[in-house]
């Protein structure tokens, strides 16, 4: 293990050193004008006209430049310290290894596109190394996270072929732009690879992991989930809004926080997952993730028909203010009733089991006060103990006494 602690000093100091080498030109890209499908593919980009809607606030494209290098600093520190972490808490631990060894180049070549940067053939090829092994280190790491074995054990084909890949990628990457000419078979390529990797995840998840294994792979899946979910939703903006809201401040911002939810999920899936309840962050995010998107829809569709229904009234264009008023009373009075729906919708699609416990108690609970038979009674606490604890058996003690009744289980 000291071996491998040594390797990740060693490529902490080399992402380090690459990583400042970069900065500079990194801030020139973010600077200038993107004007080549090369260089517009990377995000955050800046475009003609983000340039002019910028010089509309008053912001230069310094300060464009400047507020993202800030990010990629803050994002590439936080995946390090995260990394250091896991380290120095499990040291002969070789999947928390693995992982602070991902976490190390994943946040420094994330963001930061260094092909495309003007570097000197040296640091050209230290950048194109520290890429390749985040790139190989995430591979393996979606392959056997969280115990450190590959399942099914044929699953390590696809990864070699999946790390093989990303070697022309990352050391010959001019020879292979033209690949992105031929949309079909590198997404066949990549799809291939999502969904065998998908597979053996719930293969490991269903058949191999124990419980604490299923509560650290549910955090992981958490915050990928999460941070993909988020980029879908702003790639959805960015087609319908014109102007490209992923160039924009607010939208990259946005950007740089859903991914961080990757290193943080994995944080915490490796070091704190006992002190979390992944359930409960799950349940509050399906529930008020729903609930936003519903009252968006509401808000959005009653002002476009108050729009509506008041240009065919009035034959004018102009909004009137009482309908975003009205709109807004709306929402507000929607809230709390939606929020139990959707609630009740949750639990009972995909907390069934603790749903039907949680009814089985209040009923019981209503019961309780009326109920006089003490034969009765019990029978009725033997029937809530096994519908919601589901024991292999349960046996009532009860010792007489006119003013207390003991039981135990």
């Amino acid at each position: 293990m000291r071996f491998f602690r040594a390797v990740w000093v060693a490529v902490a100091m080399l992402t380090a050193g690459v990583f400042v080498a970069g900065m500079p030109g990194e801030f020139a890209r973010l600077r200038t004008l993107c004007d080549d499908p090369t260089s517009c593919a990377w995000l955050p980009r800046l475009t003609a006209q983000n340039a002019r809607q910028l010089g509309e606030l008053g912001l230069s494209t310094d300060f464009f430049a400047a507020y993202f290098v800030a990010f990629e600093v803050a994002f590439t520190v936080a995946s390090f310290a995260i990394g250091a972490v896991i380290l120095w808490r499990r040291p002969e631990d070789r999947v928390a290894l693995l992982v602070a060894l991902m976490l190390l180049t994943f946040g420094a070549a994330f963001f930061v596109p260094y092909p495309v940067l003007d570097l000197s053939p040296v640091w050209t090829f230290l950048a194109a190394t520290v890429s390749f092994i985040g790139s190989a280190s995430l591979v393996l790491f979606l392959y056997v996270f969280p115990d450190g074995r590959f399942v099914p054990r044929w699953t390590i084909w696809p990864a070699a072929v999946w790390v093989a890949g990303f070697v022309p990628v990352n050391f010959f990457y001019d020879s292979v732009v033209f690949l992105v000419d031929y949309p079909l078979p590198m997404t066949l390529y990549a799809g291939g690879f999502v969904g065998v990797t998908v597979y053996a995840q719930i293969y490991r998840y269903r058949r191999v992991s124990t419980p604490e294994e299923r509560q650290q792979t549910r955090w992981v899946v958490f915050g990928i989930v999460a941070a993909l979910g988020g980029l879908c939703v702003l790639i959805v903006l960015d087609l319908i809004i014109p102007g490209g809201v992923l160039s924009s401040l607010p939208g990259s911002t946005v950007l740089f926080l859903f991914a961080f939810l990757i290193p943080l999920s994995i944080g915490i899936a490796i070091l704190r997952y006992q002190l979390f309840d992944i359930d409960v962050i799950i349940n509050r995010t399906l529930v008020y993730g729903l609930l936003s998107a519903i009252l968006a829809a509401v808000y959005f569709g009653g002002v476009v028909a108050s729009q509506a229904v008041f240009s065919a009234v009035t034959g004018q264009e102009q909004q009137p203010q009482l309908a975003i008023v009205v709109s807004t009373l709306a929402i507000a009075a929607l809230f709390n009733p939606m929020r139990h729906r959707i609630q009740s919708f949750i639990d009972r699609r995909f907390y069934r089991r603790k749903y039907d416990a949680a009814k089985t108690l209040e009923a019981f609970s209503g019961r309780l006060r009326d109920e006089t038979d003490l034969d009765q009674l019990s029978q009725e606490l033997l029937s809530v103990v096994q519908a919601t604890m589901q024991p292999e058996h349960a046996t009532l003690w009860l010792r007489e006494s006119e003013s207390n009744v003991n039981g135990a289980l």
